[in-house]
């Protein structure tokens, strides 16, 4: 064999890993690289990462991870819910492990103990915030669409969402977390989802600049030194933020979205004000809210907003622990499978919910799906504060 064709055997194995991983400049470099599925987390790639994030942890010699996206559409649109799908009608119970172990990676990167960053670019949803928003600087774009669209299809904001949302005021989480709205790069820097929004140029040539880094900077002994000059690499000198969509709509949305009101009354309140002569720009919104909350599963509507406020006061592992029990009967009994079939299997966009209606979904029933399926003592993330940090 030339030694031109083994360099293109080479790219060709590289290119068919879902996972890529490099250290430039002693910064680990970890890409998702599913790009014609934008980068949708399988099983397998859950389990990878979860071996690369401890290497990276153990290693001296590896100060802090960059994780990335391949492709110029997205960093991660969630799980592989289709095959996750497959496997729960099945009645493989695989399914839950997947759940059990993306949340265990989750919380790693929450508590992980050297610099993460992250680069939030294109398409960032589900899963992928959950993989982001654990990072200590969360890189957005022009490009960015980022949401936490799961009541659509029959589950709750997981993945750690009933405590990163709640970085933003509460009307504008309940807001975020029950319509799945898409949020621009400007708009997550607003909601306090991350912490700079950039050019997506400017990210293609970030690996130059960090291999200019003199190593002294790069120092673990000196934290505050070694986060300032990872900041120094993605965020560009001079840069203007951009204008935020969502930021208009603040007060619009704390009327409808108050913390007091139940899904009845939030909805009533839209319904009431959707005839009423308000301004143009305002009515479209109440209009695509109301037809967004028409169409998401009523259950997970009632059970997502009690999450949320409940993760408000919760610690982040209490949060994927409930997270994971109401996920976890959201399959074997809710409205899961349904609407994935409709939305991504079938795609006749038509689910038959549990329940047709808000106002059907009585308190009994919320009060099931928040109540753990497992004893403390049973829970498979019962020992989760116990993962070395």
């Amino acid at each position: 064999m030339s030694a031109l064709q083994s360099v293109a055997l080479d790219a060709g194995v590289e290119a068919e890993r879902e996972i890529l991983f490099r250290v430039v400049n002693r910064v680990a470099i970890i890409t998702l690289n599913r790009p014609t599925a934008l980068n949708a987390l399988s099983h397998a790639m859950v389990r990878e990462l979860a071996v690369l994030v401890e290497h990276c942890r153990t290693e001296d010699g590896i100060v802090a991870i960059v994780l990335n996206g391949a492709g110029a559409k997205g960093f991660c649109a969630g799980g592989d819910v289709r095959d996750l799908h497959r496997i729960a009608s099945a009645k493989d119970l695989d399914w839950q492990q997947f759940f059990i172990d993306e949340y265990r990676l989750d919380y790693a990167l929450h508590t992980f103990p050297k610099p993460v960053v992250a680069l939030l670019d294109g398409v960032t949803m589900g899963g992928g915030m959950g993989l982001g928003q654990g990072a200590r600087l969360r890189v957005v774009t022009e490009r960015t669409k980022m949401a936490m669209p799961e009541t659509r299809i029959g589950l709750i904001p997981d993945v750690g969402a009933s405590y990163f949302l709640a970085k933003m005021p509460v009307e504008t989480e309940l807001y975020v977390g029950l319509t799945g709205t898409t949020l621009t790069g400007p708009d997550a820097v607003l909601c306090r989802l991350a912490d700079v929004c950039v050019p997506s140029e400017w990210l293609k040539t970030f690996e130059e600049r960090l291999q200019l880094i003199p190593s002294p900077r790069l120092n673990p002994a000196f934290p505050d030194v070694l986060m300032r000059s990872l900041q120094a690499i993605f965020e560009p000198p001079g840069n203007v933020m951009a204008h935020a969509p969502l930021g208009p709509l603040t007060q619009v949305i704390k009327r409808y979205f108050n913390p007091r009101f139940d899904l009845d009354r939030i909805v009533g309140t839209l319904k009431h004000d959707a005839d009423a002569n308000v301004l143009h720009e305002i009515k479209q919104w109440i209009q695509t809210t109301l037809e967004v909350l028409k169409i998401h599963s009523p259950t997970m509507l009632h059970v997502a907003r009690e999450a949320m406020l409940r993760g408000r006061q919760s610690t982040l592992a209490d949060c994927f622990r409930m997270e994971l029990g109401i996920v976890t009967r959201a399959v074997e009994d809710g409205d899961f499978l349904e609407g994935v079939r409709a939305h991504l299997v079938d795609r006749d966009r038509k689910p038959r919910w549990a329940l047709a209606h808000i106002h059907e979904v009585r308190q009994e029933r919320v009060q099931h799906f928040l109540s753990s399926p497992w004893r403390s003592t049973d829970h498979p993330l019962r020992d989760i504060e116990c993962v070395r940090p």
